[in-house]
């Protein structure tokens, strides 16, 4: 059932909110009907979402092309085939995880037997983003229907190529009293958000995250953010600087920068500075050759609005590679600077873009309290062949995942909970900890019945207290 960013006008804004109650309605009876309960209807949702994305992948490519340049293998290995790899995943484990977990219980309540049952939540909504607009808005629906749920796509309006062909992949997949999807601007989100869902799945800004969380606890409705911040990457003396400029360079530059766990600005320690700065421009020019705007690897921004606010946070006296900008072809070169201060516009927000500050540190304890003076970062990566510097970093600084002499690459292990903490979102996915993330954990005590102590009844005396000293020890 899409709805158009045209009906959120005034004029249509009652028809609207008619065609979203009557969606809800129609998916909470659904749900209550049971039918989302066997594991062989999950197990054929899964099947049936992986045959329409291979469906669907031509008019994917080009839609990802038209939003953000997006090549296809770029496209492939960052949005298509982790979806894919993450549906099969779920197929394949789903008898596992669903079976119930169970363990004898202890003394106080003997003759029982503990059980953790896995319940579906209920009613989903997904709200996805433009970075990943394909894999940020199907990854999080197979844990959704792993899980046994019904759910709610609103993808972004900000891709609207990719948004339109996700719509149209849902609907000849899905009935929509199970799966839909909702297309709007953020009119259609405030009006999807006024709902009472059992779950909001929300991947996007720490700013509207707090929006979504200020909505869902009016309903008191259980709530994952996937949100952002300043991921920092921090080189060390010991590092190999080659592998180090390789993985930094594409990590950072792949989708233009537009990558919530992208490495948001590098600490290196000063001894190595400048050899890590040359070989970062080496790496640059060996991914996408001396002039990246004819490179057919390198993607553009996403619209003009976010290109002016990455343009601005340019200081031409401090780049070191790169710095041209085109608005008309939404084209920012991969960017380096350097020289930057804490207080520099670059350090000031999440980068979310093909820029790239380098800091001078004096050590690792330099580097750590650069890192704490910020909120939770959702990534943080380290260069190190020093396990003491690695074991540093990884008990005082507190982030929501990352790599060791790697970046962003810890979202391609679909066992690995993929979350962020504090400021940098709360709640985690992928693998099992999305089907854990789409159900409650449902506690059962199971006692038998053929003996009935009376040890826990009234009236109570000095013998028994004795004995309850003894099993609560």
């Amino acid at each position: 059932m899409p709805v158009s960013s045209s009906a959120t006008t005034l004029r249509d804004a009652s028809a609207v909110d008619a065609r979203i109650d009557d969606l809800v309605a129609r998916q909470r009876k659904f749900f209550q009907s049971g039918a989302t309960l066997p594991r062989e209807f999950r197990e054929a949702q899964l099947a049936a979402l992986r045959d329409a994305v291979a469906k669907f992948e031509p008019q994917l490519y080009e839609a990802l092309h038209v939003d953000l340049r997006k090549n296809k293998a770029e496209a492939y290995g960052t949005e298509i085939g982790g979806l894919l790899a993450d549906a099969r995943h779920a197929q394949r484990h789903l008898r596992r995880w669903m079976r119930p977990k169970s363990w004898m219980s202890p003394l106080l309540v003997a003759l029982s037997r503990s059980h953790v049952h896995a319940q579906p939540l209920g009613l989903n909504l997904i709200i996805s983003p433009w970075n990943y607009p394909v894999r940020l808005a199907l990854v999080p629906l197979v844990g959704a229907i792993a899980a046994g749920n019904v759910a709610v796509l609103k993808p972004s309006e900000v891709a609207p190529a990719t948004s339109t062909v996700l719509a149209e992949l849902v609907k000849a997949t899905f009935s929509d009293e199970y799966i839909a999807v909702v297309e709007g601007d953020a009119l259609v989100a405030q009006k999807l958000l006024a709902r009472p869902w059992d779950h909001i799945f929300f991947t996007g800004s720490t700013q509207v995250g707090k929006i979504v969380a200020r909505a869902a606890a009016e309903h008191l409705t259980k709530v994952t953010l996937e949100l952002g911040g300043k991921s920092p990457t921090i080189v060390m003396p010991t590092a190999d600087l080659d592998v180090a400029a390789h993985r930094i360079v594409f990590g950072k530059f792949v989708n233009a920068g537009q990558t919530c766990v992208a490495p948001d600005y590098v600490l290196a320690h000063g001894s190595i500075h400048d050899a890590l700065v040359e070989k970062m421009t080496g790496a640059i020019r060996r991914f996408y050759g001396h002039d990246p705007r004819q490179s057919k690897d390198y993607g553009r921004i996403v619209n003009s609005r976010h290109f002016r606010r990455l343009a601005a946070m340019i200081d031409p006296a401090k780049v070191v590679v790169g710095g041209d900008t085109d608005e008309s072809d939404r084209y920012i070169a991969p960017t380096i600077m350097t020289d930057v201060a804490m207080d520099d516009p670059v350090m000031a927000e999440e980068v979310f873009g093909p820029v790239l500050p380098i800091l001078r540190v004096a050590d690792l304890d330099d580097a750590i309290a650069r890192v704490a003076e910020r909120p939770e970062p959702l990534a943080l990566y380290l260069f190190t062949r020093d396990s003491t510097e690695e074991e540093r970093v990884l008990s005082r600084v507190s982030f929501g995942g990352g790599c060791i002499n790697n970046t962003i690459m810890h979202l391609g292990d679909g066992d690995l909970p993929f979350g962020g903490v504090g400021s940098s979102g709360m709640g985690a996915y992928h693998g099992h900890a999305s089907f854990e993330t789409f159900s409650h954990r449902k506690a059962v005590l199971r006692t038998a019945s053929f003996l009935d102590p009376s040890l826990k009844y009234p009236p109570f005396d000095d013998a028994k207290l004795k004995i309850l000293r003894k099993l609560l020890r």
